[in-house]
């Protein structure tokens, strides 16, 4: 939906629906009488219509916002902040928001200013309004549950959006680190079925020595396992919340206890190990923890561009390219060429890839631009770190299922250009030296004949001796 339909809806809607009136200090304003938003999210629903993207467009931080304020709820009752009724109701109202029942109330734009204060607001006030729902309230009483003093307690956007940014982001990395490793094994079941079939190496597009389709495959699977390995490290540092600074880190408003306590509650709802950051006035304005983990995210990326592109060369043809593996038929592939099949899904994985090359840019230049105790673009970091997992956790989900685990090799076309390469010459070097190994080559390569059959004519080299060498099987297991 477009930022200017939303505009439009939401403006029908506060003349049609019925409202109540909630006020900040601004002024007054009405709310829909059914949603569980407040004021503040009305003037970020109206102050924001921007991308059109939702903040509900990603479950994973709504999570894990609900986990935060589990967690505060729990710390403020322990410390006599709030009353063991309000708290018993926030617990509530937070286990059934994480369950994501309430996902379309979080409608406020993901590109909104305000460090993410709009996005703590909306989760407060819809955490105050369903807690006060279920305890026999209605919506909007916040005499008795008030997102502010209530559900905001001890708490700022600027601690508490972090913190929960940072478990969405583990969240998101979870499943990201799954989808990596069901594409490595993937592969690496595809190098076992094909690691005895030769085929040519290259190197610069042009001919190299002979390998097996197995250890080309079993390299796909090393990096892809390597990248999970740095992937899943950053979870450990992801999981330092400044959670308790408050404002700028410093604790105002909060209970001097409170950080410790909060971090212990927040690792009980979560099952996440988090700590409390040794500096939390650093921790409040420090985004290197997102820069890593983009830069990890575009290391996938990278790896999963080179292989589809690898995959596009290696499939090309059917007559006219390299044509050393058949991949799964998915489409027609002109709207003019009869028969004509492309590599749609390598294609589909590569523009992946381009987004998240975009997001890695996106996270740095907001990373960069923050001033002083806060940085301000903390959201559009989290959408675009989100966002970019996501899209690059479907493209590895399809590369697998839709490509490679359908996978063939054309043996005959690797055995023989293996055999009959002048590359080959390459294992003569020992034997004649390098000079008259480019001589038999050159020969070879000009006459159209194997560098075997050139050395034989020649006597060069005993035959036994060239049948062993020049076996291109042999040649790919040198380093065994």
């Amino acid at each position: 939906m477009t930022a200017a339909i939303l505009t439009s809806v939401h403006a029908t809607a506060s003349k049609t629906e019925a409202t109540r009136t909630e006020h900040d200090c601004i002024g007054e304003l009405q709310v829909p009488l059914n949603a569980y938003w407040g004021i503040h999210t009305q003037r970020a629903i109206e102050n924001f219509p921007v991308s059109g993207v939702p903040v509900s467009r990603h479950p994973e931080l709504i999570q894990a916002y609900a986990l935060v304020k589990q967690a505060c709820a729990r710390a403020n009752v322990k410390l006599g902040g709030i009353t063991t009724t309000q708290g018993r109701l926030i617990d509530a109202a937070c286990r059934d928001i994480y369950n994501g029942g309430f996902n379309d109330q979080f409608p406020v734009d993901v590109l909104q200013g305000g460090a993410g204060t709009s996005t703590n607001m909306n989760m407060n006030e819809v955490v105050a309004n369903r807690a006060l729902e279920i305890g026999g309230h209605k919506k909007g009483d916040y005499a008795f549950i008030h997102p502010n003093d209530t559900v905001n307690k001890s708490q700022s956007t600027n601690d508490t959006y972090p913190a929960a940014v940072r478990l969405s982001l583990i969240f998101a990395l979870r499943t990201l680190i799954r989808s990596c490793d069901a594409l490595a094994m993937s592969f690496l079941a595809l190098s076992h079925r094909t690691e005895d079939i030769v085929k040519l190496g290259r190197t610069q597009l042009q001919d190299a020595v002979p390998m097996t389709f197995g250890q080309e495959f079993g390299a796909f699977h090393t990096v892809l396992a390597n990248d999970s390995r740095k992937l899943n490290d950053e979870i450990a540092r992801l999981a330092v919340v400044n959670l308790g600074g408050t404002a700028i880190g410093t604790g105002i408003c909060a209970d001097a206890r409170f950080r410790g306590l909060v971090t212990k509650e927040l690792r009980s709802v979560s099952g996440v190990s988090v700590s409390a950051a040794e500096d939390p006035i650093a921790a409040t304005s420090d985004m290197a923890d997102f820069v890593d983990t983009s830069s990890n995210i575009k290391r996938l990326a990278v790896h999963l561009g080179k292989i589809a592109n690898d995959i596009r060369l290696l499939t090309s043809g059917p007559q006219a390219g390299l044509v050393e593996i058949h991949i799964p038929a998915r489409q027609a592939g002109s709207s003019i060429m009869p028969g004509k099949i492309n590599p749609v899904i390598p294609e589909c994985v590569n523009q992946s890839v381009f987004t998240v090359m975009g997001m890695d840019t996106t996270v740095s230049c907001a990373a960069e631009a923050g001033q002083l105790q806060l940085n301000a673009f903390e959201p559009v970091i989290a959408h675009s770190l989100l966002d970019g997992m996501r899209i690059l956790a479907h493209a590895m989900d399809t590369l697998r299922t839709n490509c490679v685990e359908g996978i063939t090799v054309n043996e005959q076309v690797g055995l023989a250009r293996a055999t009959n390469s002048a590359s080959l010459a390459t294992s003569l070097n020992g034997y004649v030296g390098y000079e008259e190994a480019v001589r038999l080559a050159k020969k070879a390569l000009a006459e159209g004949r194997s560098v075997h059959d050139v050395a034989m004519d020649e006597g060069v080299v005993r035959k036994e001796i060239l049948d062993d060498v020049l076996d291109p099987l042999k040649l790919t297991r040198l380093g065994r």
